[in-house]
């Protein structure tokens, strides 16, 4: 990169996944905006909260970018996620997470979740206010540092949605740019996806016991979630729906074994 201090840093949060973490570092260095990688080793299980934190107080740049070692960012997606922030429209920008060729039903499951959250994120009574996947994720390193992540979430399970709602909150709402685009590639089967679901149905659960005015969203919201997976497929669908029984398991557990 040169002296001087980077514009724009990207956080890597990352643990046990070498092969995957090349490819997403590749792509990284191959953005039209030059960018300072700073991959996070979470070798001792603290969680990818900590493991953002520890990657800002580390980055350099005026913007930090988020993404996940199992994901490959386009080439232009740091330049378009970080235009919102240096523009001045906002501190915070967001982008689509694809699941591209190849993906599983389980993949095409995870990404309609994502879509629709991000869709309802600015809607009034939504489950998801302020809603920005950390796998596509910007914001000014300013407010990482007045707002960093919750390190008590032990998981990648309502971290991010705790954030982004505490964000929202505080006038700093993600401005979303579909041209940010990022490429989740899992090759999750339905096994490991319903697994996931039952940790983010705890980590929901720790989410809204944050705060009394955190509930679940309405039957219209989740009747919305499930269409919106039926409209990826059939196998996708049901999944999405599986999913809401999964979640609701890993809720009913954390409120029965709270420290487990």
């Amino acid at each position: 990169m040169g002296e001087g201090r980077p514009r724009v840093s990207v956080v890597v949060p990352t643990r046990d996944r070498p092969p995957l973490l090349r490819k997403c570092v590749a792509a990284l260095e191959a953005q039209t905006l030059p960018v300072e990688i700073v991959v996070v080793d979470d070798v001792e299980g603290r969680g990818p909260a900590w493991a953002r934190n520890e990657g800002v107080r580390r980055a350099r740049g005026e913007v930090v970018c988020f993404t996940d070692d199992d994901c490959v960012p386009s080439p232009g997606w740091a330049e378009a996620l970080a235009a919102p922030v240096f523009s001045g429209v906002g501190e915070v920008g967001a982008g689509p997470v694809l699941v591209g060729r190849g993906a599983t039903a389980a993949d095409r499951a995870w990404e309609a979740i994502v879509a629709y959250l991000q869709q309802q994120a600015g809607t009034p009574g939504t489950a998801s206010p302020g809603f920005a996947v950390t796998a596509n994720l910007a914001a000014r390193r300013e407010l990482l540092e007045r707002l960093p992540f919750d390190e008590s979430f032990p998981a990648a399970a309502g971290e991010d949605r705790d954030w982004g709602e505490r964000a929202a909150r505080a006038g700093a709402g993600a401005q979303f740019n579909p041209s940010a685009i990022v490429l989740h590639r899992s090759g999750m089967g339905a096994g490991d996806f319903l697994r996931q679901q039952y940790r983010y149905g705890r980590g929901g659960a720790l989410y809204r016991r944050r705060s009394s005015g955190r509930g679940l969203g309405s039957p219209s919201f989740y009747g919305g979630l499930i269409r919106r997976g039926f409209g990826a497929g059939l196998l996708p669908g049901l999944l999405v729906a599986g999913a809401q029984g999964a979640a609701l398991a890993g809720a009913l557990a954390a409120a029965v074994f709270p420290d487990s």
